[in-house]
């Protein structure tokens, strides 16, 4: 879709809805006072640097995935949710979405 100056509408920025949702929610946690962004880049940078000793990262899912791994760290660390909770959820949303029809919004079941 174009403007009238003829400038089209950039492109979307995650490839996938849940990166964009991680993003989101981290944001969210740094704006509410959890911790502070140099604290999150710092961490982040080291999570990137650990992954990327093994093999050469792409920058994509890869780099969600150490974003959400990062996140995951950030909760445990300050009490909000321990590993173990964070991998019960996952486990969750892994179960409702791959029993959910395709196109249907995902839902957690109690």
């Amino acid at each position: 879709m174009s403007d009238c100056a003829g400038i089209s509408a950039p492109e979307p920025v995650f490839a996938e809805p849940w990166h964009a949702q991680v993003f989101a929610l981290t944001v969210h946690l740094n704006e509410a006072g959890r911790f502070t962004w140099g604290d999150w880049v710092q961490r982040f940078s080291a999570t990137l640097k650990r992954h990327g000793l093994n093999r050469e990262l792409d920058g994509g899912e890869d780099y969600f995935r150490a974003w959400l791994e990062t996140l995951e760290q950030f909760l445990a660390d300050d009490g909000t949710a321990s590993r173990a909770e964070a991998e019960v959820m996952r486990s969750r949303w892994e179960e409702a979405y791959l029993s959910t029809p395709h196109g249907a919004p995902v839902h957690l079941r109690g």
